[in-house]
């Protein structure tokens, strides 16, 4: 193996090394990069000539990469991306079609806000390709930082990830404990965290627990909850919390069909903590097309309106009876 600072890498070799360990095998890496199976087979072999070590282990069902192979893949993949974010920009700059646009978003917002700004966007951008994926709001950051996506609408508290990031709120909400009905605190109020941490509790992410609800239970100093389940989805939540005593936490236009169809109830919490700022995350520098700024517009727009008349629905129906 070469010293460090003896190592020649050659830029093309490693884009080819990308090709090849995604497709897993130098045919299919061939056919895709336009060359000749010989001629990728020698450069490859080149590649680890100049590097003085293996990076692909080659055998009857394909080729898959050593353990150097996958360091060099990590970074070859990164540069790869880089290119083809230089090339768009370059595109949109000029007035040309930049490509696809990648948006990550919460799933909150991609159960009930996401859907309805999409379907206004599209009426005008028909044309556009658009990709939208919903991961936890840590996943949102990092992916952005790692260019996985051209913005984000994530929620500004919580994180400190902001290095090399922008942000631009664009509306408020509100977040409240959701039960069944008929469940046995539908009818209390002014519930506190001590007896809510008592039931068992679910959330949205397959990955990690509530960090809203982590931030207001450490404001209020009370133990997490005993049975906490975690699900990889809005959907498969709510299910849960529908036909159990489970609790949960998420803004009422994620739930908005469950409560109008009497399935659902929001529970009398009050706790400045479960308020939060929707914010649309870009990284510093990044600068957005008509269509991206369209998009941005009708989810703040589409998010104000939600959150404002669900806060009032929610607010009539947690008072009490006289």
């Amino acid at each position: 193996m070469l010293p460090a600072s003896r190592l020649r890498i050659d830029p093309n070799k490693i884009l080819y090394l990308v090709t090849i360990i995604e497709h897993g095998s130098l045919k299919s890496a061939a056919k895709a990069l336009g060359l000749s199976q010989p001629a990728l087979s020698t450069s490859m072999s080149r590649l680890e000539e100049e590097l003085g070590m293996r990076v692909l282990e080659r055998g009857p069902s394909g080729v898959v990469p050593t353990p150097a192979g996958e360091v060099l893949y990590c970074h070859a993949r990164l540069i790869r991306d880089e290119i083809g974010l230089a090339a768009r920009a370059l595109m949109n700059a000029q007035g040309g079609n930049p490509g696809v646009i990648r948006v990550g978003a919460l799933p909150s917002l991609a159960s009930s806000i996401l859907p309805i700004a999409l379907t206004r966007w599209r009426e005008m951008f028909r044309e556009r390709e658009l990709q939208v994926v919903e991961v936890p709001q840590i996943d949102l950051l990092t992916g952005l930082l790692r260019r996985e996506f051209d913005f984000v609408f994530g929620f500004t508290e919580c994180y400190d990830l902001e290095n090399g990031l922008r942000q631009r709120v664009l509306f408020r909400d509100k977040l409240f404990v959701i039960a069944r009905v008929g469940h046995p605190l539908a009818s209390e109020r002014d519930l506190k965290w001590e007896l809510l941490v008592t039931y068992p509790w679910v959330c949205p992410t397959a990955k990690r627990s509530h960090v809203i609800l982590d931030a207001a239970l450490k404001t209020a100093k009370v133990a997490s909850p005993e049975h906490m389940t975690v699900r990889g989805s809005v959907t498969l939540l709510k299910s849960l919390v529908v036909n159990s005593d489970h609790l949960a936490v998420l803004p009422a236009h994620a739930v908005r069909e469950e409560l109008q169809e009497g399935r659902m109830a929001c529970l009398d919490v009050v706790d400045p903590a479960l308020d939060r700022n929707i914010a649309v995350f870009s990284r510093e520098g990044y600068v957005f097309d008509n269509p991206s700024r369209e998009l941005i517009s009708l989810v703040g727009s589409v998010g104000q309106e939600l959150c404002s008349r669900d806060r009032t629905a929610v607010a009539v129906e947690t008072v009490p009876a006289v």
